[in-house]
């Protein structure tokens, strides 16, 4: 494999979200250009995601943007020259002329500047939820990419070991043919070149999709790239990692509770409502709710506080003229309301309802994923079973069975040839079978995973 080759597709535009450094695990990378497992796969490609950081200043900017919310409106300062004559333009002439200097300020309705801080402190909780439900994602993706990559990659070992079997029948198939003395013929020297030529064909193929499978997973394992002005990806460095020979052993998490003859339905919801996705949705919910709060506001008036100094020149005969001060009070009064407050606040509590749903809708659907994954583990361990216990074992037998026959003159060597084919596929659907349990697993860990945020600010709103 050209490993000089192999491109990210991470689109440029994410490089900006690159400024801060933001580490996910501290255990250290293996070397690049050597094998890795599936275990540091998952820690590098967290390490490497520019996701976190993008995340992680999102978060920062809607903190800010609570501690602007939380601010009164900027005052309004206004300077005119009023009543001037235009006769003359004098300003002394008239008494009325005077230079005036006012000052505003408008009070938000109600509470509003209270609710919406606790809206953007609310939401702000969301982004750490996210970055737990992306590395949890990420394990997903990485366990996929690196099984496939383990899965081709064994498969041509099987491959190559048997390869050369059938080039030793092939040479004793010419030696037989050419033998006056042997059995073989003709066809059966055919036979064996047309399945050397189908094995080179499945090589190929196999390592077209280890080679595919791995060049995804390095477009995860870019390294970072510390400059003094950006964090940028190394593109110059382009990882070309391999995955290991051994086949990882993962674990289910809440094994007990996923017997399909047993599935305890109610203690997967509960573990489904601690997923990160579904706190997420918690988040949103309360969110909500303080928008429907910050829309009652618009029940209440908004004040403003207003006042001004008025300068007057003095007259043309020498005499003084007094100065003037203003204040005054403002206020809108929602009178109409049915057309316009009461709406809005209808929508609002239209939108965070619309949220419960969403949340129930997610959680059928991952208790659905689960309860389907379980029974399809199940099934893949029966199989797996099946293969360890039967098939394999009699797969191996009829082709040792198969060729002492032809040794002993007393079998065809297209028999042989099927034999041997049989048993290879056999040893295949059985990785296959095993391959297939792990990335099972993986996905039921995704759905099992579990948040470790701890509200503060949503914690108020309460549970619904």
């Amino acid at each position: 494999m050209n490993r000089s080759k192999i491109k990210t597709r991470m689109p440029l535009a994410s490089i900006a979200c690159l400024l801060l450094a933001y580490n996910v695990f501290a255990q250290p990378a293996p070397e690049l250009n050597q094998a890795i497992t599936l275990e540091q796969a998952i820690v590098v490609a967290n390490q490497s995601d520019p996701w976190h950081q993008e995340n992680v200043l999102q978060q920062q900017a809607v903190k800010y943007r609570s501690v602007a919310a939380g601010q009164l409106p900027d005052p309004k300062l206004s300077v005119s020259m009023m009543n001037l004559p235009l006769d003359s333009w004098a300003i002394d002439q008239e008494p009325m002329t005077q230079l005036k200097v006012a000052i505003a300020q408008q009070f938000p309705r109600g509470e509003t500047r209270e609710l919406k801080q606790q809206k953007l402190q609310i939401e702000a909780e969301r982004f750490p939820i996210l970055r737990e439900n992306r590395k949890a994602q990420v394990a997903a993706k990485i366990s996929e990419l690196w099984l496939q990559a383990f899965q081709a990659q064994k498969i041509i070992e099987l491959i190559e070991n048997d390869r050369v079997l059938f080039e030793q029948m092939l040479d004793v198939a010419k030696a037989n043919y050419s033998s006056t003395l042997g059995r073989t013929r003709q066809q059966d020297v055919i036979r064996a070149q047309l399945e050397l030529a189908q094995l080179q064909d499945w090589l190929t193929e196999q390592a077209m999709h280890k080679e595919a499978a791995l060049a995804k997973l390095n477009e995860w394992l870019y390294p970072y790239h510390e400059t003094s002005e950006l964090r940028l990806l190394d593109f110059n460095r382009a990882p070309a990692y391999r995955v290991t020979t051994e086949l990882p052993a993962l674990e289910v998490t809440y094994a007990g509770i996923l017997v399909t003859s047993q599935m305890d339905t109610n203690a997967i919801v509960n573990i489904l409502l601690q997923h990160p996705a579904i706190k997420a949705l918690d988040i949103k919910y309360q969110s909500a709710q303080k928008s429907t709060d910050i829309a009652r506001q618009g029940y209440k008036p908004q004040w403003g506080v207003n006042a001004s100094y008025g300068y007057r020149d003095d007259a043309p005969d020498g005499s003084s003229r007094t100065d003037f001060f203003s204040i005054g009070v403002s206020l809108d009064i929602p009178l109409f309301t049915e057309h316009k407050q009461a709406q809005l606040v209808s929508a609002s509590v239209a939108e965070t309802e619309a949220v419960k749903t969403e949340k129930l809708l997610m959680a059928k659907n991952m208790l659905g994923q689960v309860q389907s994954l379980a029974k399809e583990l199940a099934r893949y361990q029966q199989r797996a079973d099946l293969y360890e216990t039967q098939l394999l074992a009699q797969s191996r037998d009829q082709a040792s069975a198969a060729l002492t026959a032809y040794t002993h003159d007393d079998g065809d060597f297209s028999e042989v040839v099927r034999a041997k084919i049989a048993e290879l596929n056999m040893r295949i659907a059985k990785l296959k079978i095993d391959v297939a349990i792990q990335k099972t697993i993986a996905k039921l860990n995704y759905f099992l995973n579990q948040s470790n945020s701890k509200f503060t600010a949503a914690q108020q709103q309460g549970e619904y």
